[in-house]
């Protein structure tokens, strides 16, 4: 018995072939995190910022007579703008001032001029006659 726990340091000892753990059992790991932050990157972080750039550009283009939803459900027309808020016109007696930030979507955009009538170009076959 006495053997055996003499010989003990020596079973514990790295294999006689030389150190395993050198740069090259490193690349895999590497590989690894960069397949993973590749994943991430394409399914979270890049829709995230897609998501935030268009969110922006919507906030920055509203006008006056715009038909907008807030994030909480509200319904109304843009009454007017301020640098920082929105007031909404909810009811023909009612005005709401909300942050630009609250505004979730824009329904219906105010057209910047009427849209005109196109000419009857078709005519009663009667007339051809």
């Amino acid at each position: 018995m006495a053997t055996i726990f003499h010989n003990l340091p020596l079973l514990m000892a790295p294999p006689a072939g030389g150190a395993q753990g050198g740069p090259a059992s490193i690349v895999p790991t590497l590989v690894t995190f960069g397949l993973v932050f590749l994943i991430f990157y394409f399914l979270i972080i890049r829709p995230q910022s897609k998501r935030q750039k268009e969110t922006k550009q919507m906030l920055s283009q509203l006008r006056k007579g715009d038909r907008v939803v807030t994030i909480g459900g509200m319904r109304g027309t843009i009454q007017s703008l301020k640098e920082d808020s929105v007031v909404l016109k909810v009811d023909s007696n009612t005005s709401i001032e909300f942050n630009r930030s609250a505004i979730g979507n824009v329904v219906d955009k105010r057209s910047g001029s009427k849209p005109q009538k196109e000419k009857d170009t078709t005519e009663d076959a009667s007339d051809e006659e």
